[in-house]
């Protein structure tokens, strides 16, 4: 009889979730126009008509930077969960995270240094080097 009583309020908030979605789904049917242009059908650009070519090609820096932000936005949670646990780690917490944040600092260096967060080509360097001699 416990575990029944102490399921309801999981089956309340699934229910209402359950709601909030069919009503998030429905009510735009219910309250949205009924314009059915010729490029509305498009599975491109939610029914603007798509203009040049679809296939854009990025930068292999622009990969190198989302790599980057995913590694050190991950910091952020590791000291979110320190934080939360700050006063039960103790000193052994604190060294523990000033450790944590001084490879993260060695390795931004690093990345710095080797010139991994640098946007310019190869070949805007050359031109910058010469125009700086």
């Amino acid at each position: 009889m416990a575990q029944t009583t102490a399921l309801w309020p999981l089956i309340i908030y699934f229910a209402a979730v359950l709601v909030v979605v069919g009503v998030m789904l429905g009510l735009p049917n219910l309250l949205g126009q009924r314009s059915r242009g010729k490029a509305t059908v498009e599975p491109f650009e939610s029914g603007i008509v798509p203009v040049g070519d679809t296939k854009i090609r990025f930068s292999v820096q622009f990969y190198l930077i989302a790599i980057f932000f995913v590694i050190f936005d991950l910091e952020a949670v590791y000291l979110f969960a320190w934080a939360v646990a700050f006063r039960e780690s103790g000193w052994a917490g604190f060294i523990e995270i000033v450790v944590f944040i001084f490879v993260l600092i060695a390795a931004l260096a690093y990345l710095w240094l080797i010139g991994a967060l640098d946007w310019r080509t190869r070949r805007q360097r050359r031109v910058e080097s010469k125009i700086n001699n």
